[in-house]
């Protein structure tokens, strides 16, 4: 009996083994459901961008450039009060498209003074006259520093000369993402690629908030050290331009030069009683402040502000 039970255990292991061994047959339609279900799963690869389809493009931190049809820009004509600092960055852009030296650049200073639209206004300037459209415009967002190794990495093969822009750029207190943007601006071991310059606008010269730099002064071991490190960021900027609150007469030229280039039928002095009325209620003069005055002033005399 025990021999018996022997063999029967013996023919059912090696039955058992058989049938582990052979093939498992897997409906097809079975094996395309998996398939769907982990492309579902998985983010599809981002498509090479086309640069050829537009002069100006927006990053995305999973990868993308996405084209702009119509950058929002005013003419470099229109920007009043800043003609020392327009020339400068005009002259860096013009070097860089044309492959020469140039500087990354920090605008830093008032707001609403035209710090943004300067940039978009050399970038449009300088591809008419000399780039041809091989110089692009990319727009990274504040919130998207993080990624910016990423996105160097995909415009150092390109074929084109790109101005990185950051507007409004700044850091808070438990922000680390300045230490990356160190890193890729100035002494990284690949460093900044040389078809890429890095453009960035602020209200604060040294990116950083004052109480920052006063709580590292005061708590750091080493002080003088710490607050090297907090500074030392906006040293990668090889160009700093600085743009201060305008004057009475700047802010009136401002709404001047908008009023003759949209032809809105105002002048003289009850235009400027209005401009100044509406800077008044502002509580500032900026660049800003005189071209909503004179959205304002066109709508109520019924004209389209077009290009």
């Amino acid at each position: 009996m025990a021999r018996s039970g022997s063999r029967a255990k013996s023919k059912s292991s090696a039955r058992a083994k058989s049938a582990a061994s052979a093939p498992i047959a897997v409906d097809g339609k079975v094996l395309l459901r998996i398939a769907a279900a982990l492309d579902r799963l998985a983010p599809p690869a981002p498509e090479a961008p086309d640069f050829a389809a537009a002069e100006a493009y927006v990053w995305h931190p999973d990868g993308r450039l996405s084209a702009v049809a119509r950058v929002n820009r005013v003419g470099m004509s229109l920007l009043k009060g800043i003609d020392r600092v327009r020339d400068l960055l005009v002259d860096n852009t013009e070097r860089f498209a044309r492959g020469l030296p140039a500087n990354n650049a920090l605008l830093w200073g008032a707001r609403g003074m035209g710090k943004s639209s300067l940039v978009k206004a050399a970038h449009a300037d300088i591809n008419a006259r000399i780039a041809g459209g091989k110089l692009k415009l990319v727009e990274i967002h504040r919130e998207d520093i993080d990624s910016l190794p990423e996105l160097m990495t995909l415009l150092r093969a390109a074929p084109y000369r790109f101005i990185v822009f950051c507007d409004d750029l700044s850091f808070d207190a438990e922000d680390t993402s300045y230490k990356s943007l160190k890193a890729v601006l100035e002494g990284g071991i690949e460093g900044r690629p040389p078809n890429v310059i890095f453009y960035a606008t602020s209200n604060r010269r040294h990116l950083m908030a004052r109480d920052m730099i006063e709580n590292e002064r005061a708590t750091a071991i080493a002080p003088g050290e710490a607050v090297e490190e907090k500074v030392s960021l906006s040293d990668r900027f090889g160009l700093w331009l600085g743009f201060h609150r305008c004057s009475q007469d700047e802010y009136l030229a401002m709404v001047d030069g908008y009023v003759a280039h949209y032809m809105i039928p105002a002048a003289g002095d009850a235009l400027h009683r209005e401009a100044l009325e509406w800077a008044t209620t502002r509580g500032s003069r900026s660049g800003r402040v005189a071209w909503q005055f004179v959205q304002d002033l066109a709508g109520r005399l019924g004209v389209a502000l077009k290009d």
